[in-house]
């Protein structure tokens, strides 16, 4: 099975600003391959001036946020990294059945890699009562708005990214056997679990080469 695969756009981020940055994303990739009945609900960003679409089902945002909750812990614990985060769809396939299993094979038709380099702000600072600590304060908060700015427009162009993908790239997607909100079975990879899916692949490129060339 063809696996598509999209890099977006790195981001620099705060840490206080990964939750929403991955909220706008991951519901964007979601929405746009829900593909099942959705009830398209517009959510205004808490920290940008931006509006996106999320799929209108409790679950699915239940689960996006213990990701995010995980990828947070992650951040805590490795600071001022750059880092990834997955989501995929695939397919469930039985493979054929031995003695001793019946194993289930995931086959992969997409994957999103949300690309985040968190930094520490430089602006939280102790400085002392006086006019050089004071005008320190001011461009501090120039940059920190300035930055934002810069963020906001960096997000906007995930977003298209995300957009402009999902437009161009159809003909890989399994045919819809159902009308579940997500019609596919989808999962969300934070770091510690990212070297696990690449030794995966690894692995698996290895046996096609092998099956093809024997």
């Amino acid at each position: 099975m063809n696996c598509e695969v999209c890099q977006l756009k790195e981001l620099v981020v705060e840490p206080f600003e990964i939750r929403e940055v991955l909220r706008c994303i991951l519901h964007t990739i979601v929405f746009h391959r829900a593909l099942g009945l959705v009830r398209p609900k517009d959510v205004d960003s808490e920290l940008f001036e931006i509006t996106y679409v999320q799929c209108g089902d409790a679950e699915l945002e239940k689960k996006i946020e213990e990701k995010i909750d995980h990828f947070i812990g992650w951040v805590d614990k490795h600071p001022n990294r750059k880092s990834q985060v997955c989501l995929s769809f695939y397919e469930v396939k039985s493979k054929q059945p031995t003695w001793f299993s019946n194993k289930i094979e995931r086959l992969h038709w997409e994957e999103w890699y949300v690309n985040l380099h968190v930094v520490n702000s430089k602006g939280h600072g102790k400085f002392r009562q006086n006019k050089a600590a004071v005008d320190h304060g001011e461009n501090s908060v120039e940059e920190r708005s300035s930055r934002r700015a810069v963020l906001e427009t960096s997000l906007r162009d995930v977003l298209f990214q995300i957009i402009k993908f999902v437009n161009e790239r159809k003909d890989h997607i399994p045919q819809v056997s159902n009308s579940e909100v997500i019609s596919f079975p989808y999962e969300i990879t934070i770091p510690r679990f990212l070297l696990r899916m690449a030794h995966r692949h690894v692995q698996k490129n290895a046996a096609d080469w092998t099956s093809q060339h024997a």
